[in-house]
């Protein structure tokens, strides 16, 4: 009778551990098949960052570029407005060297009390010295005090230059 309970027993063990071992393995596969989705998932969206990466990519070297174009284009302009600029005080400074030194000291008096300090000392750095000088003659005491100190600072920021 010992012998019949220790056999069932054992077969009820048995039986038991079957079911176990079988739950387990159900339970490996799922979590292969887990496995296997998540993999094929994280596979997935590697493809995507790459290729949203490639595009991003690809849109920071087209903003580079285009920056470099406009940068380009700026110092082109810039270079325009410089000779534009040159030719008008040039063009200006031919005006003021035949123009009668009292005629050309009162438009430089009338242009700096419009405030056209800069104007008047670039055409006065154009023409000629022996003009320059005639001209300071008629300026206003004020004015040609404002442009020799200027022209003081000029030669002093010029030989730093050079």
């Amino acid at each position: 009778m010992s012998r019949i309970i220790f056999l069932v027993l054992i077969l009820f063990s048995a039986i038991n551990a079957e079911e176990t071992l079988g739950s387990f393995v159900k339970e490996k596969k799922e979590i292969i098949a887990l496995k296997k989705d998540l993999n094929k998932f994280y596979t997935q969206k590697e493809k995507e960052y790459q290729k949203r990466k490639k595009e991003l990519d690809s849109l920071l070297q087209k903003v580079k570029n285009e920056k470099a174009e406009i940068q380009r284009i700026y110092e082109r302009n810039q270079g325009v407005l410089k000779d534009i600029k040159g030719e008008v005080v040039s063009k200006t400074s031919k005006i003021y060297n035949t123009m009668k030194p009292k005629i050309a000291a009162s438009i430089f008096d009338s242009m700096i009390e419009e405030g056209k300090i800069e104007d008047v000392f670039d055409i006065i750095l154009k023409i000629k010295e022996k003009k320059v000088t005639l001209i300071m003659k008629f300026l206003s005491v004020k004015n040609a005090s404002i442009i020799t100190e200027k022209l003081k600072n000029y030669q002093v920021d010029d030989g730093k230059e050079g």
